[in-house]
């Protein structure tokens, strides 16, 4: 049954509650993308033309964190692009996490543990205070298996004035969250959830200082300037920019990501988030969960599981807990079905 929110029709929105796991596409996305499978089976694609949706999509990225769209580098996983931020940290560096990160923020740091460098796990409240005395603060703005939200602005202000390096994951944020992100140093952001897009892009902002301190360790011929000018031969010849950072593109994921994210962006994001968080606090309302504003919800309810399997509703068990989240496609029909299933 197709559902209309937000100006774009959505076929399997009813009882899907899953976008933190995977986000469903608007049909104007699955279209084009059939239409452009087509193409290709039929031998007739144009190549170049992806350069457009890659564009377009770096420019959804910057207008939806609020960073310059010559800032904006193009990858393939979060891990894949931290993993370059990993590397050009300081010998020795301490970085500082939460407790429960998603590893793919964390890894990629933890993994210079041969070049002395430290990662250590705290408290939300002990992070954001202690922050200065780090010199990089590697975490999510929403936590993956709860849906905690991070308090930015505290953290912003314990460390204004230092060297402390920001790295900001916002996966699990960006698309239903409003956010304001030029000052942090790096983030990144998957596409396939939250962004409605196929997976096999990520997007990642940098900082002057984080772009200077940066290798190329992926330098490829999309990283050239002009990159149809930089297939074959030396030099070296990459673009100027954070783009120089991109990797060359996964053609039908920059096909969704070139639509989908401009028009999210298009979108009155103040709307969005008043929807997404309307609809999670109901559920948190009604069950008595503790308050936070955050479109995930996590439950801890035995056998909920079960219950929801069985009423045909969508989520996912996380750290375990029945995991929950609501997007612009949601609607009181699908909170109303989840209560039902709950009590039942």
């Amino acid at each position: 049954m197709t559902r209309e929110a937000f100006g774009a029709e959505f076929l399997g929105a009813d009882g899907f509650l899953n976008s933190p796991t995977y986000g469903l596409p608007p049909q104007f996305v699955v279209d084009a993308m059939l239409d452009c499978i087509g193409r290709w089976q039929n031998g007739t694609m144009d190549v170049p033309s992806f350069d457009e949706h890659v564009a377009a999509g770096r420019a959804g990225y910057a207008a939806l964190t609020g960073v310059p769209v010559a800032s904006v580098a193009m990858s393939s996983t979060v891990s894949a692009a931290l993993g370059l931020v990993a590397a050009a940290i300081p010998d020795g560096a301490r970085v500082a996490t939460l407790g429960g990160e998603f590893t793919s923020t964390t890894f990629p740091f933890a993994a210079q543990a041969g070049r002395g460098v430290t990662v250590t796990e705290l408290p939300a409240d002990e992070l954001v205070t202690a922050a200065a005395d780090f010199d990089v603060v590697a975490v999510s703005l929403v936590q993956s298996a709860n849906g905690a939200v991070l308090d930015l602005d505290d953290l912003r202000a314990h460390v204004a004035g230092t060297e402390t390096l920001t790295v900001i994951d916002i996966t699990q944020a960006l698309g239903w969250k409003r956010v304001e992100l030029d000052w942090v140093d790096v983030t990144v952001a998957a596409v396939y959830k939250w962004l409605m897009s196929p997976r096999g892009t990520a997007w990642m902002s940098l900082s002057d200082r984080m772009n200077r301190a940066m290798t190329p360790h992926a330098a490829n011929w999309y990283a050239g300037e002009e990159p149809w000018q930089t297939i074959y031969g030396l030099p070296l010849r990459l673009a100027d920019d954070a783009r120089r950072f991109d990797l060359s593109p996964a053609w039908f994921s920059v096909l969704g990501v070139g639509l989908a994210m401009p028009w999210l962006a298009s979108l009155d994001s103040d709307a969005v988030q008043g929807h997404c968080l309307g609809l999670a606090n109901r559920l948190r309302a009604e069950l008595d969960l503790p308050q936070q504003d955050s479109a995930i919800v996590s439950l801890p309810i035995e056998g909920a599981a079960a219950k929801l399997q069985r009423a045909g509703l969508r989520a996912s068990v996380r750290a375990g807990a029945i995991r929950v989240g609501f997007h612009l496609y949601n609607n009181e029909n699908d909170l109303d079905r989840l209560l039902d299933a709950l009590q039942a």
